[in-house]
């Protein structure tokens, strides 16, 4: 299935320390999963507002470019560069069949700047049929409260949060984001409830053998006839 990626990067003053490694990492992952003539992804870094370095291409090198024009200083709007880059990137994309849309997000969780909230954000992605993985970019050792932000985000949409507390594990959880991304199975079924009434159906999925667990989205939003 074709990819659409965003790549999110927290540009905060917050991140500075590890922020060229970070970059380094983000251009491998790039080069790895995004095949010519198929797949596309944009880069989005983000301090007080969100500024695209590079819209939709299929070219590595184009988005290679991307990421390094990325520079960090400013506040941290994470909430809403995330409902930003659902909403008018991802939601209404131009697609020929299905796509897999998903989005890395690269932060220490600590948003002091946004103007919408952190469920609304959660609700912009859900709508927009988007899996949220996040990368915490906090090296102290021990979970702050942004890390379980970033739980949160992850988790209400499909994805899943790495911790990484050591730089070389970055790219190690990059390589992990590609390989979910390539081995992922869509399931379709008929809901018992057909109201068009844009209300969130909740749904859960699980395994019937023993020991193994299944990520999924939390639910999805009904169709809304006004």
């Amino acid at each position: 299935m074709p990819l659409q990626v965003g790549l999110l990067v927290d540009a905060s003053n917050s991140v500075r320390d590890r922020f060229k490694f970070e970059q380094e990492a983000a251009i491998e992952f790039l080069n790895q999963i995004i095949r010519p003539s198929y797949d596309k992804a944009f880069v989005i870094g983000f301090d007080t507002t969100p500024e695209i370095t590079q819209d939709f291409t299929d070219s590595t090198e184009l988005l290679s470019r991307g990421v390094r024009a990325l520079r960090a200083g400013g506040g941290t709007a994470m909430y809403d560069a995330l409902y930003f880059a659902c909403r008018d990137k991802l939601k209404n994309a131009p697609r020929k069949g299905p796509v897999r849309r998903a989005i890395i997000l690269l932060s220490d969780g600590e948003d002091n700047q946004s103007r919408v909230t952190r469920e609304e954000a959660i609700e912009m992605a859900q709508r927009a049929d988007v899996i949220v993985y996040t990368i915490s970019t906090n090296v102290s050792g021990v979970k702050r409260q942004g890390d379980k932000i970033l739980e949160r985000i992850a988790d209400a949409t499909g994805g899943r949060p790495f911790f990484p507390f050591q730089l070389r594990d970055v790219s190690n959880d990059f390589a992990e984001i590609q390989n979910e991304l390539r081995s992922q199975y869509a399931l379709a079924y008929i809901p018992e409830d057909f109201r068009t009434d844009g209300r969130f159906r909740s749904i859960q999925i699980t395994a019937d053998q023993k020991g193994f667990h299944v990520r999924s989205r939390r639910g999805y939003y009904a169709p809304h006839n006004r």
